[in-house]
């Protein structure tokens, strides 16, 4: 019996000379990395809230109030004497203009602050498309901040200087860094860690919790105000108070609350414990929690974000703050 014969299969390779060759685009698209395109904060959007509207009211009564408190006083003073009243007149004049001169000095604060922050978003753009006509922009736009700065001139001379012949705007932008920010970069890390320092001791040695807490809160803040004037900042109350609530968000969006409590966990399984009491731990973590605020502030508040340098580094405070606390520790013999 013979096998019926079977067609025979086509090959499935496909030939060089059939395939199809595709050429490649000449300008690829740029990979940044997500922590250069994401900016320092994400301001959320603006909804309606009975609380803002209760406020607002509440506001808007208390100067009703006062208005009329000080126009019955103004009056009463004018039946008592002419001198009185008039005197009443100027003493609200000066007041008036206090409070103008404030509201002035604030608002140029909040204005500085997104100044600021149009400037990240600016260098984290540039950053990602290298682009030298903006780049040169971005730092003249940043000089003028640095103006009234004796410690930054010679900075600033070098940056002008080399506008016109630095032909690639990653390089220009991390000679930026590098010249201009360099230093307030190494002064903001000696302020950090000298306030983590602080907050380590005063929390150890203190007999209260609600005086950690309170002491805390304070040095933070005053923290997140020393750091912004450093980067040119000018805060106010309103602005402190706006820059404090951006930082906390800052911390929320990266994770910096929980980011670093693997480490401190570390250092403590490796005998901090045993060497240190229990106050003298918290000490340590209450200093790594001010670390890491000032890490928070610091990319706020610079003008820059770090493109091609790093901000202080969590471990080099964990081992000052953990030296610190293992030298204060008393050997019973």
């Amino acid at each position: 019996m013979t096998k019926s014969p079977t067609k025979p299969r086509r090959p499935r390779a496909q030939l060089l000379n059939d395939a199809r060759l595709v050429e490649a685009p000449e300008h690829l698209p740029t990979i940044t990395p997500p922590e250069i395109l994401q900016p320092a904060t994400t301001a959320p959007p603006r909804r309606f809230s009975f609380a803002r509207l209760f406020w607002g009211s509440l506001t808007g009564l208390a100067s009703l109030a006062f208005g009329l408190w000080l126009d019955g006083l103004i009056t009463d003073l004018f039946a008592r004497s002419q001198w009185l009243g008039y005197g009443a007149i100027a003493l609200t004049g000066l007041l008036c203009l206090a409070l103008l001169a404030m509201a002035v000095r604030e608002l140029s604060a909040l204005a500085r602050l997104k100044s600021v922050h149009r400037l990240q978003a600016r260098a984290a753009r540039t950053f990602a498309t290298n682009d030298l006509i903006a780049t040169r922009s971005l730092v003249k736009d940043i000089l003028p901040l640095y103006e009234g700065r004796p410690e930054t001139a010679q900075a600033r001379n070098q940056l002008k200087a080399q506008l016109g012949n630095i032909m690639d705007g990653r390089d220009l932008l991390g000679l930026t860094e590098r010249d201009l920010l360099g230093g307030m970069d190494a002064k903001a890390s000696a302020i950090i860690l000298s306030s983590s320092k602080r907050t380590s001791i005063v929390t150890a040695i203190s007999p209260r919790a609600l005086i950690d807490v309170l002491f805390v809160i304070v040095e933070n803040m005053r923290l997140i105000r020393r750091l912004s004037q450093l980067y040119g900042g000018r805060p106010g109350f309103f602005s402190s108070w706006r820059l404090t609530r951006e930082v906390i968000g800052h911390l929320v969006l990266t994770g910096g609350i929980s980011a670093g409590d693997s480490m401190i966990q570390d250092a403590l399984g490796h005998g901090l414990a045993a060497k240190v009491s229990a106050r003298l731990g918290e000490g340590v973590i209450n200093g790594m929690l001010t670390a890491r605020v000032g890490r928070a502030a610091m990319t706020v508040c610079r003008p820059l974000p770090f493109l091609t340098s790093k901000p202080p580094s969590l471990k080099s405070i964990v081992g000052e703050l953990t030296k610190g606390a293992t030298d204060k520790q008393v050997d019973p013999e």
